[in-house]
């Protein structure tokens, strides 16, 4: 560009107004000469009094002038090659030296190919491209910033380094609508921000959507974060992840939120429950304390969650989020890990802890809709970018969110790479997806006249549905052996099914229905239950249309519908075999498992994201055994292949009698891979026992009593089959043999042929038999 500028471009510059500012600002030939030897360095430095031009292989300076603007300097040099050169400015009194970020005019890493994939909403690690990252340039350092406004004036970079001031690193368009600039001598723990000025003018101060760590709130400024130091040591664990088919294997979820599970404090103490150091401290914890950090949870969370026998956790939203009530649904930072227990390899290391003691990690994950928050994603370019106009489609009034473009190639992109990015960067095992009913219906939550159909007339969310599919066709192919569970509460077909199916692509789905039929029924009188056998016995009507998972959620014990233990009806022994009798009918029902923090010990108080869970209540016994339970019954499930192996085949589950609903009993068979691997489970839901209750079996021998809801030692009367009990040959329910039983009040029995000592019964009995035909008898 010739030396001589028109004042509109010097103008531009001053103003912060100008798209290309690489063009004007930097060093540049002073004719078209293509063996130029003359050239003209320009800065506009707006807290400069005086600048000088450092010739870097000579060092020597050259004085910039100030001809056009008192801040914007010039200098011209003579030089064979386009010459290497440095900044020293005059800054009040101090004067220092910089690398001018224009004198780099190439987008170091973002290639052509790079914005094709993402116009098009192909980029699968987009994340690598935009945002900041610490990238080398030329043997100079900085980190290179990029950002999506397609509708933007202009864009500059804010941050400590330049005051907060938007003049001083204006950056430049590149195609598609991405604007970038590499900035010199910068590092990590770089704080700033996107200014972004719409066609009027108007200035929106953003926090980065593609950065990787953010401030903690209520501060929301983005932070450079460099993702690739830690050295993971998970890799056979993620080996053997992708060998595994998770439908066929034990999944019980312990679900929580990490901010409320336990506060810090200064005065922790360990009690000793059972005769061991307990994980959990409890003592002086007070609501408002600070929040234990990622390396604490690792001390705490996993010992706890690996000692009750939980296969893996599930962490609502740990994306960051800048309101603690939302309990993290209220996404603003989508590839930034909230900082509110650290920074992001601290998330790295709990992960990594989780793997090495045998836990899974799966986190909620919130595409339906995101907040309103004006450093969000909310109007991001000064225009509806990444949320539809039409607030018919764009926005949830009923949440005070705005709904997600899907039909966006490029916002479609930006959320597809997201759920990548966590498995990528985070080693995660899975994600539960929000509100699908939200995304998968255009009425969803509206009024007639609120919502727009879809092209052919219908209320179905098509671009969503897309998405979904798109979404999780990715996940599996590049990380089999995961978990994708959708949280969707309707009757929408084959959301578990392969999407080559017609499916969304999910491989679990909430059992919504399971879940409302179980708790109404259990919070019922006792007495009452007899007309609502349909209730619990609904469900294997319909189990097999879907893969299904079987969950008690956040979601129960809020807003004033009473924590589980406070639904149940009765005294307060029969509250805790009530709550014994649900769960034991949970995990041994077909379907994954997934409970929420507080269940296994009978918190009485509804969840409350301010405060820790009730950990003091484990000093009362009735607490303590409950706990003790569900140990116990995770450690059934995990060992025994019945209860798992065959959950979605209808080959793995058998009525023995649903019917009996005058005691309120039901009994059923689980059945392994193996045909001669199964076990009989017997539900007894009144309070009152039944001291000789017969039931089929279909085969004959010794049948173990392997679990009892109702025993002592889990703080229940202790009414018990002596350890087993032996067929008799007595047809009964359509089965050969029967036995007879003793069932406990509010219990549930678990039988299973002990092999060794049906073998020797049976030899027995033949040779008793041909003692009996020889006359020896």
């Amino acid at each position: 560009m010739p030396t001589l500028l028109t004042p509109d471009q010097i103008n531009q510059i001053v103003s912060n107004h100008h798209d290309n500012p690489h063009a004007v600002l930097g060093c540049h030939p002073t004719n078209d000469d293509p063996n130029p030897k003359t050239w003209s360095i320009r800065a506009y430095l707006p807290s400069a009094s005086q600048a000088w031009v450092i010739d870097t292989p000579s060092q020597t300076e050259h004085p910039m002038t100030t001809v056009h603007h008192p801040h914007f300097f010039e200098c011209t040099l003579q030089s064979e090659t386009t010459p290497k050169y440095q900044l020293k400015l005059q800054e009040g009194d101090r004067q220092h030296i910089i690398n001018d970020p224009y004198a780099f005019a190439e987008a170091p890493h973002i290639s052509d190919l790079d914005l094709h994939l993402f116009a098009e909403g192909n980029h699968h690690r987009i994340y690598n491209k935009l945002g900041a990252h610490l990238v080398e340039v030329d043997g100079i350092k900085g980190v290179y910033f990029a950002v999506w406004a397609p509708n933007a004036r202009n864009v500059s970079i804010l941050g400590d380094f330049n005051n907060w001031d938007g003049r001083k690193h204006q950056m430049r368009r590149l195609n598609v609508g991405i604007w970038g600039i590499f900035i010199p001598d910068l590092g990590p723990n770089t704080k700033y921000k996107y200014e972004i000025k719409n066609q009027h003018g108007h200035i929106y101060e953003k926090s980065d959507p593609y950065g990787f760590l953010r401030e903690v709130r209520p501060d929301t400024a983005s932070i450079v974060a460099d993702l690739d130091q830690y050295q993971w040591q998970d890799h056979d664990w993620l080996e053997q992840r992708a060998k595994q088919d998770p439908l066929k294997n034990p999944v019980s979820i312990y679900e929580l939120h990490l901010g409320s599970w336990l506060h810090g404090s200064a005065t922790e103490k360990m009690r000793l429950l059972s005769g061991e150091v307990d994980p959990i401290p409890v003592g002086d914890q007070k609501p408002g304390a600070r929040f234990l950090s990622y390396y604490e949870l690792v001390d705490k969370l996993i010992p706890y969650v690996k000692d009750m026998g939980y296969t893996h956790i599930e962490l609502l939203p740990v994306a960051e989020h800048p309101f603690d009530g939302s309990w993290g649904y209220q996404v603003t930072g989508y590839y930034s890990p909230t900082s509110r227990f650290g920074n992001p390899e601290d998330l790295m290391y709990f992960i990594d802890q989780c793997h090495a003691n045998g836990i899974g990690v799966i986190v909620d994950w919130v595409p339906g809709h995101f907040p309103k928050d004006a450093h969000g994603l909310a109007y991001f370019d000064g225009t509806h970018l990444y949320e539809h106009a039409d607030p018919r489609k764009g926005e949830h009034k009923g949440w005070g969110t705005l709904i997600f473009n899907y039909n966006r190639n490029e916002v479609r992109n930006f959320l597809i790479a997201n759920a990548l990015f966590w498995f990528d960067k985070y080693h995660i095992d899975g994600i539960r997806v929000d509100a699908v009913a939200s995304m998968l219906y255009l009425d969803y939550d509206r009024e007639d006249g609120e919502w727009l159909p879809n092209d052919y007339g219908g209320n179905e969310h098509l671009e969503a549905v897309e998405f979904l599919r798109q979404t999780n066709n990715l996940i599996f192919k590049y990380y089999p052996g995961i978990i994708s569970v959708a949280e969707e509460s309707t009757a929408w077909p084959m959301v578990s099914r392969p999407t080559y199916l017609g499916g969304l692509g999910f491989n679990l789905k909430w059992n919504m229905g399971w879940m409302h039929d179980n708790l109404k029924y259990f919070s019922m009188d006792p007495w009452f239950r007899q007309h609502h056998q349909n209730s619990i016995t609904f469900s294997m009507w319909y189990h097999h249309s879907e893969n299904y998972m079987l969950a008690l959620s956040h979601d129960e014990v809020v807003h004033g519908k009473s924590s589980i233990i406070g639904k149940m009806p009765g005294d307060e022994w029969q509250k805790f075999a009530n709550v014994r009798a649900l769960f034991a009918y949970m995990f041994t029902h077909p379907g994954k498992k997934t409970m929420f923090m507080s269940m296994e010990f009978g918190q009485w108080n509804e969840w409350n994201v301010w405060s820790d869970l009730s950990w003091d209540l484990l000093q009362h016994e009735p607490h303590a055994k409950l706990k003790g339970f569900f140990g116990a019954l995770n450690s059934l499930y995990k060992q025994e292949p019945a209860l798992y192996e065959r959950d979605f085949e209808e080959e793995g589950f058998q009525w023995i009698d649903c019917s009996d609903n005058q005691n309120s009993v039901l009994s059923f068979i689980r059945r392994a891979k193996d045909p001669n691997d199964f076990l009989v489970v017997v539900c007894n839901f009144t309070p009152q026992p039944h001291s000789h209750y017969r039931i089929g079996i279909p085969e004959e021998g010794y049948y173990q009593e392997i679990l009892n809801s109702d025993a002592e030692t889990f703080g229940g009367s202790n009414l018990l089959n002596f350890g087993g009990v032996w067929t008799e040959d007595w047809s009964f329910h359509n089965f050969p043999y029967s036995v007879d039983l003793c069932l406990p009040p509010l219990g549930v029995v678990v039988l299973k042929i002990d092999r060794e000592k049906t073998a020797a019964m049976l030899a027995q009995k033949q040779a008793d038999k041909a003692k009996a035909l020889s006359g020896e008898i």
